[in-house]
């Protein structure tokens, strides 16, 4: 695979199988050609959150659910930590008092840490959106300028090729509230320093760059860096079935520069991964359940693309995880890529690659249409494991996207080479079918709303009255169905602690993952009632658990924003504690600091 940084496999339909020397061209200088497409890049990621950009601080990405609350206070916390020298992987602002580990969490260091100044000045939603933007623009930058200076000749066939990588419909889908899985721009330079250890030539140089890339990958999403290394090793075998003697050499090769790797990564990381597995609130793994592909969800258009529809997520897990996608024209014309290609060793590699992980996609069975068929497939064999018992199985279908990006950047490349020795129908069939192919996914800006205004209680500091070094406790506590709290808490510059709350922890004796709080009976009956909306009937025993957990919870205040069923709730809080609530600039609220403070 070290050719792969050397002469480009030829475009030539009549000696495919042949190299040519590629033009000389600067690695770090760069073209009028690629300052246009980098700027394309960035206007297309502007375009995708023109509307987010638009109504910054009262902006909501509609599809996010409560993940753009999540990551806002993620990116709050981060900001803080900095300002007060706190230890940045745990928090007890949230789930008060056992706290979150930040690092089981998808907070993302890589990217909270260095932007906390804006954080600081503009806010996290302004960190929030600018994290997305650089993210896909970045991701869509770092696999062109790859594919530009190392694999094909053509800019505009790296440029074909980095767009799929950053502005693919799974990337689209994740930027409503995903942004790990957005900021991916590193990827492309971990698989290119893995393949320049291959030569030997600097083992101790390219073996410390590729550990400074893995660390810093660790801090931008360890998952999505599972997931493509699964897919760069599944790319390696297949190549080196084509060049078993190149692989061979390529692996005596690069053992010292990946021994020097691992260390400089581990130096970076290792405190923070053992804080990750073995620190406070660390949890084992998180059942998700089967969650695999549909095999219907890789012929269908993303919603957000023009081809979608507000319907196009039926065969997703929800909006957010349109991982696969892919429209049924890019289907076919990635086949017909690999059938065209195919005496070029990195084609074979990229289809058996695009293969392998759209299968692991699919889970544990075959699904059709939403008819699951019980035919057992390969994720079964492997879902136990160590680490991958946590990933969603869908989400495998990215790792589909290098290689794909990688079958159309080389198709362009060859079909462009064809028109300059004459033979345009080549050309233009090639150029015609990629129009059909990727004008579909053309990204669509993303839908906003409008997001709901804190009750004057906590837009206005009245909270400082009841609350003086204990918790709020809202009612019903918040959730990862409703955590509006945080951004409550986010705006009052994280002043206060609250119970509850929207993140990965611990729960049960197991120690399983799970979302959100190990809840206590007290926030089970409050969820208990809202949902059902009839009072609960309150004993003894009920009470004494309610002054118990509100005692655990350090309660300084309960508090009852305007929510479903909030009479219901009102009545229930009020057998609870044996008083009425208070109305408050705009809340229900209960002071029971007497509870600690007799």
């Amino acid at each position: 695979m070290t050719e792969i940084l050397t002469p480009v496999e030829t475009t030539r339909p009549a000696e495919s199988t042949s190299t040519t020397a590629r033009p000389v061209r600067s690695r770090f200088r760069p073209h009028p050609a690629d300052v246009a497409v980098v700027v394309f890049y960035v206007g297309l990621a502007a375009f995708v959150l023109a509307r987010q950009w638009k109504h910054l601080g009262t902006g909501y990405l509609v599809r996010s659910g409560q993940d753009q609350t999540m990551w806002e206070w993620f990116f709050a916390v981060a900001a803080r930590s900095l300002v007060h020298l706190e230890n940045p992987l745990s928090s007890d602002l949230q789930n008060y008092p056992l706290g979150v580990n930040l690092m089981g969490n998808t907070a993302m260091f890589g990217i909270s840490i260095p932007l906390a100044p804006v954080t600081l000045l503009f806010g996290p939603n302004v960190t929030f959106t600018l994290a997305l933007t650089l993210g896909l623009s970045g991701t869509a930058i770092a696999w062109y300028w790859v594919f530009s200076r190392h694999v094909v000749s053509s800019r505009l066939a790296a440029a074909v090729g980095g767009g799929l990588c950053g502005f693919a419909p799974a990337l689209i889908s994740h930027t409503n509230g995903h942004p790990n899985f957005v900021a991916l721009f590193l990827l492309p330079f971990i698989a290119l320093a893995v393949i320049r250890l291959g030569s030997g030539a600097r083992p101790v140089r390219d073996g410390i760059v590729l550990g400074l890339l893995i660390a810093y990958q660790i801090f931008l999403g360890e998952e999505p860096l599972l997931i493509y290394a699964l897919a760069f090793t599944v790319f390696g075998v297949a190549y080196a079935a084509s060049r078993p003697r190149t692989a061979y050499a390529a692996v005596r090769h690069s053992i010292k520069g990946f021994a020097i790797a691992g260390g400089v990564a581990l130096a970076i990381a290792a405190v923070p991964l053992w804080w990750q597995f073995f620190g406070p609130d660390s949890y084992r793994a998180i059942e998700h359940g089967p969650v695999g592909n549909d095999t219907e969800s890789f012929t269908s258009f993303p919603t957000s693309s023009l081809a979608g529809e507000p319907g196009s997520a039926e065969f997703s897990m929800n909006a957010t995880e349109e991982n696969a996608y892919f429209g049924w024209p890019l289907l076919i014309l990635l086949g017909l890529s690999a059938l065209w290609l195919w005496r070029m060793p990195l084609a074979r590699a990229a289809g058996a690659t695009v293969a392998v992980m759209g299968v692991l996609s699919l889970g544990t069975s075959l699904t059709i249409g939403g008819w699951d068929t019980g035919i057992p497939l390969p994720w079964k064999l492997i879902s136990h494991l160590p680490l991958l018992e946590s990933v969603l199985e869908s989400r495998f279908a990215m790792g589909c996207l290098p290689a794909a990006a990688l079958l159309l950047a080389l198709g362009t490349d060859r079909a462009l080479a064809s028109a300059r020795e004459g033979q345009r129908t080549t050309t233009l069939l090639w150029v015609g079918w990629l129009a059909v192919a990727l004008l579909p996914l053309a990204p669509t800006p993303l839908a906003v709303v409008q997001r709901d205004t804190a009750p004057n209680f906590f837009a206005d500091g009245t909270w400082r009255e009841y609350v003086t070094d204990g918790s709020v406790v809202t009612v019903p506590l918040p959730s990862p169905e409703n955590a509006r709290m945080l951004r409550w808490q986010t705006e009052q510059d994280l002043a206060f602690p609250i119970a509850g709350g929207y993140f990965v922890g611990p729960a049960g004796s197991e120690q399983q993952g799970k979302y959100g709080p190990d809840d206590r009976p007290t926030a089970l009956l409050l969820a208990s009632a809202q949902s059902s909306g009839q009072v609960p009937a309150i004993d003894d025993a009920k009470k004494a658990q309610a002054l118990t957990d509100l005692k655990f919870w350090n309660a300084d205040v309960l508090v009852l924003p305007h929510t479903q069923n909030d009479r219901v709730l009102r009545e229930t809080v009020r057998q609870l504690v044996g008083a009425p609530a208070k109305p408050v600039d705009g809340v229900w609220v209960w002071d029971v600091r007497w509870l600690r403070h007799p």
